[in-house]
């Protein structure tokens, strides 16, 4: 059998040409083994974490705040998932730009992960959710200017004209239903900042009157009030040619969605159980 040699010296002293080669087919046999079993525990991981969380889907929001402050990541995620939209349009409707309304959430989110454990159920877990983030909201509001006071705006925001296109006989198509939506999303944004927090809570994330009193901390007379200014400046024509679009106003799905949700648990340095930050 052939050895392996440098000049006249066995570089492995009785081992042979084949039975180094034998072993080395062994050895990575061995690694591939480990590799895929590697890759089965990886994949039965994942399987797992989407088993959990297609379950945590009907978990109510309660007991996910009580595993979140018991340290459960992926209680978590499935909280923020849910009511991220929420929490995004309400922080819009404060900041008025995409960009601060999902640094309010993130920072609202960090504030609720702390103070999970400390949930007492004492109001719904998603108005304890829009408290937490309208309070980071408003603070952010109160650092760069004054709060508007609600009874010296003028009257006469309510006779102001939004223009808009008429109604067409024309089917719309999903470039019209896109400009549509973008048009009235600026008109949201134009409103006085507590008409469109009411407006949004109310109308867009569909929020009952009394939902939006108790995060607000205000009488339901005056929510009723500012909601009734906010329409009427939006105009009831505006109102009714997009009013089967609202709900898809300042969307939070997908990309936006799993973004913010990262960033939370970056910020937190949390991972989730299939290794995902």
């Amino acid at each position: 059998m052939p050895v392996l040699k440098k000049g006249s010296r066995e570089l492995f002293p009785g081992a042979t040409v084949n039975s180094l080669t034998d072993a080395a087919a062994r050895f990575f046999v061995r690694r591939g083994r480990i590799n895929i079993a590697g890759q089965a525990v990886r994949s039965i991981q994942m399987k797992e974490s989407t088993t959990r969380a297609t379950i945590l889907d009907a978990v109510s929001d309660i007991e996910l705040l009580a595993r979140t402050g018991a340290g459960d990541t992926q209680a978590f995620v499935a909280l923020m998932q849910r009511h991220n939209r929420r929490l995004y349009r309400v922080a819009r409707a404060v900041a008025g730009n995409d960009v601060e309304a999902e640094d309010i959430v993130q920072a609202g989110w960090t504030h609720a992960f702390a103070a999970a454990g400390g949930f007492r159920g004492e109001s719904q877990a998603s108005t304890w959710l829009v408290r937490i983030v309208l309070n980071e909201a408003f603070g952010r509001r109160r650092k760069q200017r004054p709060m508007i006071e609600i009874e010296k705006l003028d009257d006469r925001l309510e006779a102001e004209v939004i223009a808009f296109p008429s109604n067409r006989s024309n089917p719309e198509t999903d470039a019209e239903r896109a400009q549509i939506r973008k048009m009235l999303e600026k008109a949201i944004d134009d409103l006085p900042p507590p008409f469109r927090t009411v407006f949004m809570m109310r109308a867009v994330e569909d929020m009952t009157i009394d939902e939006v009193a108790a995060a607000l901390n205000l009488p339901q007379a005056t929510v009723k009030t500012r909601l009734h200014r906010a329409r009427a400046r939006l105009r009831w024509t505006l109102e009714q040619r997009v009013g089967a679009n609202l709900n898809e106003a300042f969307s939070f799905e997908g990309a936006r969605c799993r973004r913010i949700t990262e960033r939370v648990l970056a910020a937190l340095a949390l991972t989730t159980p299939d290794g995902a930050p």
